[in-house]
This record gives C-alpha cells, sequence and structure tokens, in this order.
C-alpha cells in the first residue's frame, strides 16, 4: 500500500517492479523503516481482504539514505531467490495495519500456500462461464498460453458490455483460431470491424468495455449453429434495438 495506491497487486501485474520497489524501501514521516544490513521481504497481499501474500522481492539493505518521506534506502537484491519472486504465495492473517514487520513476530503463522509454475498474474484462465474481462484485462491475457490454448479451441458466442452505458454487442466466433483470433482483433484495433463500435473511440472502449462468454461449441460444430445461435441471443438480448449490432 503506497504511492496512493491501495491494491499493488495491480502494479505487480503490469510490471511496474520500480514502483514496488520504490514503495518497499520507502521511508514515512519520521521512522526510518530499516537499518543498514538488513534482509528485507516484500510480500504483496493477492486481493484485498484475503490472507493470501505473493513474494514480491528479497534484498539487503546497503545504505540509508536518511531520506524521509521518500525512498530511503539502497539496497540489493538477492538473486539466489529471484527464481520464487511472483511464484511463492504466503497464506497469512494480518491483524494489524503496520507495514513492516520483524520477521520473528510473524514468521510461525506464515504458512507456504502454493509455488506457481509462473510468474503470477492472476490470469490462469478460470472457465468459460467465468471470463469477464475489461479491455485491459483482455490484451493482457490474451498472449498467455492458458488463454491461447483455451480460446483458440472453441467456436463461441460472446457479449461486449458498455459499462458507462449498458449498450451490448452480440458477436460470434469461428474459422481459424476461433475465439482467439476474433479477441485478438478487438485488442489490435479495438473496434473488430462493426460499425457502430467504430464510432467510439479508442479511449471509450479501452476504459468501459467488458468481455464474457455466452455460449460455446466444439470446433467440430457446423458454423451455421453458431450463427443462428448468435442471433437468437442478438433478440434474446435485443442488441439490435438498444445495443450495438446493426444486424
Amino acid at each position: 500500500m503506497f504511492d496512493g495506491n491501495w491494491n499493488p497487486i495491480e502494479v505487480f501485474k503490469d510490471g511496474n517492479i520500480q514502483s514496488i520497489l520504490n514503495g518497499h524501501y520507502w521511508n514515512y514521516n519520521a521512522k526510518k523503516s530499516y537499518k543498514e544490513g538488513q534482509i528485507t521481504i516484500g510480500l504483496i497481499r493477492i486481493k484485498p481482504n484475503e490472507n493470501l501474500w505473493l513474494l514480491a522481492h528479497i534484498g539487503k539493505v546497503t545504505k540509508d539514505l536518511d531520506i524521509f518521506n521518500g525512498v530511503g534506502y539502497e539496497f540489493e537484491t538477492l538473486e539466489e531467490y529471484s527464481k520464487y519472486f511472483g511464484r511463492l504465495i504466503v497464506r497469512y492473517k494480518n491483524t494489524t495495519q503496520a507495514l513492516i514487520r520483524w520477521a520473528d513476530t510473524i514468521i510461525d503463522d506464515c504458512e507456504i500456500y502454493q509455488i506457481l509454475p509462473d510468474v503470477f498474474d492472476n490470469d490462469l484462465f478460470p472457465g468459460y462461464e467465468n471470463v469477464n474481462l475489461s479491455w485491459k484485462e483482455l490484451s493482457r491475457v490474451i498472449t498467455k498460453e492458458s488463454w491461447k490454448t483455451a480460446l483458440q479451441n472453441q467456436k463461441a458466442v460472446y457479449l461486449i458490455t458498455d459499462t458507462s452505458n449498458g449498450k451490448c454487442y452480440v458477436g460470434s466466433a469461428y474459422g481459424e483460431n476461433m475465439l482467439l483470433n476474433r479477441w485478438n482483433t478487438y485488442v489490435k484495433n479495438k473496434h473488430g470491424g462493426n460499425v457502430q463500435l467504430k464510432e467510439l473511440s479508442d479511449e471509450h472502449i479501452e476504459n468501459n468495455f467488458k468481455y464474457s462468454i455466452l455460449d460455446i461449441f466444439k470446433a467440430s460444430t457446423d458454423d451455421n449453429v453458431i450463427i443462428a445461435r448468435e442471433s437468437w441471443w442478438k433478440e434474446t438480448l435485443m442488441t439490435r434495438q438498444f445495443g450495438y449490432n446493426s444486424n
């Protein structure tokens, strides 16, 4: 919790490691956080009000810069532990607002919960029925292997929702790479070639659009079945009358 950001796991997921380290080695108003020579372990809460924490950094303080309300230390990263950064998850129930703790006061309450196969980004594919992504989230997960594998093997009918006004767009995905190919188009040009979506600014789409899946079908399903189902959803959700569908 630093720099006005009360959900720093999002900073980590966005790859802004320097901001994470700035917060880790910050001094506040009058009390110094560390002393030279100390080992520091940085943990980030994965979700608000949950007891799971992600290991972000382990380092050694090499110099006290005698700075308050700013980054107060020089440090060296302990590289022998770096293979666990972003992968090691600790279960710990925090009961205080103190941001810096002596390890020996909490270590017995910490449990190794999981070691991830890859760096955490909360982007493992959650199942087709649980997909509900902002445009920014979609642009991030579309390159992840678990998502690529899932999306390129399913024909689908999908929904785009404009959270600023409730208007929706129903689309379908079939052909080569199926849903992966279709959603990649939205990442690249925002509108996917759709007439009404072209009228919106890139900024509007990036800030307000969410993407979910209405129906999935095996790759062997005839394309006409998907097209018919797409039309059914347009009628049911009335996206021609009140949404962004033009046909």
